[in-house]
């Protein structure tokens, strides 16, 4: 049976990531900007449209898990809870139009997180202890592994649901 061009480039994708090497929660520590990894996923571009910024790990082991970009030189950390990741999946092909685009600017600010919203910890991946983000209401965990000192590969596993959505995070300078 032939794959799907989706399925295909999931299937490379997941060979991509689990060829890099672990990295530890204490190494996310700190700000960083996020763009999707092209993978076969309904997810693809969707991020990137709404103007995701990235994540930001703080030291003592929580997360602000969707950082936005709001008003010029300001980030916005929304809160996951506000958006079912199954209805965000499904509702995927809207979330690349301009009109989603215009709807998010105008209630992000109404969906701030009052906290953080994950929490940062070391998880079994394929056999491979790494680090991992398990986010406080969505059944989701982003799985990390190391691409270099300043950038780490993400994998967003929804609980369920055998596609991933893969992503890359490059370090902030302070």
């Amino acid at each position: 049976m032939t794959k799907s061009p989706a399925q295909a480039l999931q299937d490379e994708s997941a060979e991509w990531f689990a060829s890099l090497e672990p990295v530890r929660p204490q190494d996310m520590v700190g700000l960083w900007r996020g763009r999707g990894h092209p993978s076969g996923h309904p997810l693809d571009g969707v991020l990137e449209n709404l103007r995701w910024f990235g994540k930001r790990f703080h030291p003592d082991g929580r997360a602000d898990a969707l950082l936005f970009e709001g008003a010029p030189g300001r980030l916005v950390a929304v809160d996951p809870k506000v958006f079912p990741i199954r209805w965000a999946i499904r509702l995927a092909r809207f979330g690349r139009t301009s009109s989603a685009v215009n709807l998010f600017s105008h209630i992000r600010p109404r969906v701030r997180a009052k906290s953080t919203t994950a929490s940062l910890e070391n998880r079994m991946d394929r056999d491979v202890l790494t680090a991992a983000m398990v986010y406080d209401q969505q059944p989701i965990t982003d799985m990390f592994r190391r691409i270099s000192d300043t950038e780490i590969a993400g994998k967003m596993i929804v609980e369920g649901d055998p596609r991933r959505y893969y992503f890359r995070l490059e370090k902030v300078a302070d």
